[in-house]
């Protein structure tokens, strides 16, 4: 079966968000100053929202609209800012985990089912060594692009740059407030905005035959950018809006809905059958 394999230690993966952590944890009150927090909740809201929500998920990943390739580029490299990697791992991670809940049986280590320490260290620190050879789907633009394979392997070094900067503007508070402890929260924060969205919430939806189901978080899905109303994106994946009902803010959406006014992003998908799964089943 597919699902077969061994989580095993990646020490590469947990040098970096465990140094990152490190530092942040260390470093966050000694250093704190008004401009320092206010630079981290900025740069966070941007990398987060307009780089990983909305431009490597719904616009990379998923495809739920189109941008000019200037605009894409720029986009996904906010995204890469978030700290968890590459463009195009991130395209073959996505594909893998969401292969394997889509399955009738799915590992623990795809389908959050553990407690929240062990989930927290499988997915920050370790990797997934499957059984037999599995291969998630590819994108193939994304793969022969010039600039994405520069992304792919150079991610981490592009925390660099912008450390030089901020060190230079605002001292150790804005280069500690600004790197560390704002990728420490957003690669945090992204796992823990997954745990929880597969365990806890409502559902409208009900995907027959899937091993792992999302669930709507009335708080996380507001916090993160609309990422948190996950039963809603199990069930049309490709949507570029998240947050379907009035109450469920999509903060990354109103992004969006802001390029395509501004006549910068087209073809934008929105939920309906194009981009529901076949199998889904209205609750309520």
């Amino acid at each position: 079966m597919s699902m077969d394999g061994q989580v095993r230690w990646d020490v590469g993966k947990s040098l970096w968000f465990g140094g990152i952590t490190l530092v942040a944890l260390v470093g966050a009150v000694p250093t704190f100053t008004p401009s320092a927090f206010v630079l981290f909740a900025v740069s966070s809201a941007l990398t987060l929202c307009m780089g990983h929500s909305v431009g490597l998920h719904r616009g990379l990943i998923h495809r739920a609209y189109r941008v000019p390739r200037w605009l894409e580029y720029t986009l996904t490299y906010l995204g890469v800012l978030v700290g968890l990697g590459g463009p195009r791992g991130l395209v073959r991670l996505h594909d893998t985990r969401d292969f394997q809940q889509n399955q009738p049986r799915c590992h623990d280590y795809f389908a959050h089912r553990q407690p929240a320490w062990r989930d927290y260290y499988w997915n920050l620190h370790c990797r997934f060594d499957f059984a037999r050879p599995f291969t998630p789907r590819v994108d193939e633009r994304v793969e022969a692009d010039a600039f994405y394979g520069w992304l792919e392997r150079t991610w981490k070094w592009q925390q660099v740059p912008w450390a030089v900067l901020l060190w230079m503007v605002g001292g150790l508070p804005w280069l500690v407030w600004g790197v560390f402890v704002r990728v420490a929260v957003s690669t945090t924060g992204h796992w823990l905005v997954g745990y929880v969205a597969h365990r806890h919430g409502y559902r409208d939806w009900h995907n027959e035959g899937a091993a792992v189901q999302g669930f709507n978080n009335l708080l996380f899905g507001a916090l993160s950018m609309g990422e948190g109303w996950h039963n809603n994106h199990h069930t049309f994946p490709r949507s570029a809006r998240l947050g379907l009902h009035w109450w469920e803010v999509d903060v990354g959406w109103c992004f969006i809905a802001l390029l395509r006014t501004l006549g910068l992003a087209t073809q934008v998908l929105v939920p309906g059958e194009g981009t529901r799964v076949h199998h889904a089943r209205m609750l309520r």
